[in-house]
């Protein structure tokens, strides 16, 4: 019988970059995981603020050579991989010029909110999911995490529903602590209509383009949702602490041994 297939796609993840205690919860998730007998592969953006020497990473050239298309704009994307420090699995890195190399990550040195930040949420979300496809590896669950991963739910059950590597793939989100008070731009929803699978009204719950719109879609598409933070929004808590037909794992502490995670992913990957 082969190995489950776990996928996570994160904003954070420690040791590479920490903005929430939840980084911290994501490395250990992919190492007992890893060490549970999942076969396990990471995905993160790689912000200009990774260190490349520190971490090992290098090229996939195998990998290379895919332009992911938002806006009518063509990007390239390079693809880089590290090995996490103390486990033996990948966690790969998704880079590109125009979105990732400068030295910060939402906010410049003043403390200014890019302006295209909502464009580099769509192009992570579709880039990671464009990764997966070039692995040709169907993962059995994919855990997103971050607020920039949050319409990967959306992305599965919609532009990319006919794709057959996450036909059977069910989708984890959680929910965590809001980070930014700003909005991701007048023509988020339009940006993220990436193909003719995904409709405005498909995003229609993204459509105040804020941090909290991100955590409510992502939950929304996915197939289980879990909470990754202490006091998240009060707003986010009562809407989805309950959901029909959806599994909900409940905050259980910076201290959990993650068992209810791996319980988690066996029971809706079955």
């Amino acid at each position: 019988m082969s190995k489950k297939r776990i996928l996570f796609i994160a904003t954070e993840m420690s040791p590479y970059l920490e903005l929430t205690e939840f980084a911290e919860m994501v490395n250990k998730l992919a190492i007992k995981s890893n060490d549970t007998g999942l076969e396990v592969r990471c995905i993160m953006p790689r912000f200009g603020v990774i260190n490349e020497r520190r971490h090992r990473l290098h090229e996939v050239v195998r990998l290379s050579g895919i332009n992911v298309s938002v806006d009518n704009d063509d990007y390239p994307l390079q693809i880089k991989v590290a090995s996490l420090p103390n486990a033996r699995l990948q966690v790969y890195f998704l880079e590109n010029e125009d979105f990732f190399k400068r030295k910060f990550i939402f906010h410049d040195e003043e403390e200014k909110w890019f302006d295209d930040n909502g464009l580099r949420s769509i192009f992570f979300a579709k880039g990671a999911l464009e990764t997966v496809k070039k692995f040709g590896w169907a993962p059995d669950v994919i855990h997103c995490s971050g607020w920039m991963s949050g319409l990967i739910p959306c992305y599965i059950k919609t532009a990319y529903k006919r794709e057959p590597v996450f036909g059977n793939s069910k989708v984890v989100f959680t929910i965590g602590q809001n980070t930014f008070k700003e909005k991701l731009g007048p023509d988020f929803v339009k940006r993220a209509i990436i193909n003719a699978n995904v409709t405005a009204k498909d995003l229609e719950i993204f459509k105040d383009a804020n941090n909290t719109s991100m955590f409510k879609g992502g939950a929304t598409y996915a197939d289980a949702i879990t909470f990754g933070a202490e006091k998240p929004e009060k707003k986010l808590v009562e809407e989805f602490s309950k959901v029909r037909g959806k599994k909900v794992l409940p905050f259980g502490g910076w201290d959990t041994d993650l068992t209810e995670y791996i319980e988690l992913y066996n029971a809706i990957s079955k």
